[in-house]
């Protein structure tokens, strides 16, 4: 794990969510509200607080994703550790992303930004 990527909240209206993170001082970093997703930024960080509609994603619970050097590998490696995922692997705007509940209830989860890595080579 080598940082923080971002933060996520279940939240049943996002309007009203939208509202109330603005009175907390947060900026909107994206919204993808049609999506089911709005996201905030936090000071100068990469890391957002990504609020996700739990009417687009019933199971959404708080989640935080680290950032890996590559999801696939990572997932492989974790599983052969006995963690057991969600789901497989799945792809995002920025790359891949699997996530796992520790025996505790709380989500996690592992992505990486495979995808930017692929723009910028071109």
């Amino acid at each position: 794990m080598k940082n923080f990527d971002n933060f996520f909240l279940p939240v049943n209206n996002l309007g009203e969510a939208k509202e109330y993170y603005q009175k907390l001082g947060l900026s909107v970093k994206f919204d993808f509200s049609d999506k089911g997703m709005l996201a905030f930024k936090v000071g100068d960080q990469e890391p957002a607080i990504i609020l996700k509609d739990t009417t687009k994603f019933p199971n959404t619970k708080p989640t935080i994703w680290f950032v890996v050097d590559d999801v696939r590998s990572e997932y492989e490696k974790l599983k052969e550790k006995g963690i057991a995922f969600l789901s497989e692997p799945f792809e995002i705007y920025t790359g891949m992303a699997a996530e796992f509940d520790d025996p505790f209830g709380n989500r996690l989860g592992i992505t990486d930004y495979s995808k930017q890595k692929t723009n910028k080579k071109v």
